[in-house]
């Protein structure tokens, strides 16, 4: 099968290699403690955008664009922008019932956005060959949730010092900081908002 990839569709695997790292890294920090860890898996944000950024790139300027190499990506980002920044969140103190609740559904907003604009983006560039827009915002917008995190972690504030503290709602706790997720998730899910695309 990795006869049949192309130059950028290694990039890609780069990308996805990157929000695994991440996931392994927050877990790591779960155990240990040490913000090391933390840190090191909110760096490989960034690290996967680049990959995600040159897959692209590298794609048009060899003009080898194929329906396994927009899988790929799709699944890739799935991982990177999706299900690592939420783990990381878990691992920051997000891990009250509200708080859980948000990360799934901010993970779910990002495997519909991505899968709405797999099935959607032929008939988006139909006329000019070239999709123009993105409806909703691109998921790697939420390497700026990394970024919170980590700066959160930067300042020592993981755990019972997240911003905003913790409230108990019902039978659960939330931290108000979680709400970033869900805020994030719809937009990524939004019809009417519209992104170009550069």
């Amino acid at each position: 099968m990795l006869r049949g990839f192309h130059l950028a569709d290694f990039f890609t695997l780069g990308n996805a290699a990157c929000g695994v790292g991440a996931v392994f890294l927050a877990m790591l920090f779960m155990a240990s403690g040490d913000p090391a860890h933390f840190l090191g898996a909110a760096a490989l944000a960034p690290a996967a955008l680049a990959f995600d950024v040159l897959d692209g790139r590298i794609a048009r300027a060899r003009h080898q664009h194929s329906p396994l190499g927009r899988e790929l990506d799709s699944l890739s980002d799935v991982i990177s922008f999706g299900l690592a920044p939420a783990a990381l969140a878990f691992a920051a103190g997000m891990e009250g019932g509200w708080d859980v609740a948000a990360l799934v559904y901010f993970v779910c907003c990002g495997v519909s956005r991505l899968a709405r604009y797999n099935v959607t983006a032929e008939s988006m560039a139909a006329e000019t060959g070239k999709v123009t827009y993105f409806e909703g915002t691109p998921i790697p917008t939420s390497v700026l949730l990394t970024v919170v995190l980590a700066l959160a972690a930067w300042q020592d504030r993981l755990g019972d010092r997240l911003w905003g503290g913790v409230v108990s709602l019902g039978p659960w706790d939330l931290h108000p900081l979680a709400l970033l997720f869900v805020l994030s998730g719809s937009l990524m899910i939004s019809k009417t908002l519209h992104i170009p695309k550069p």
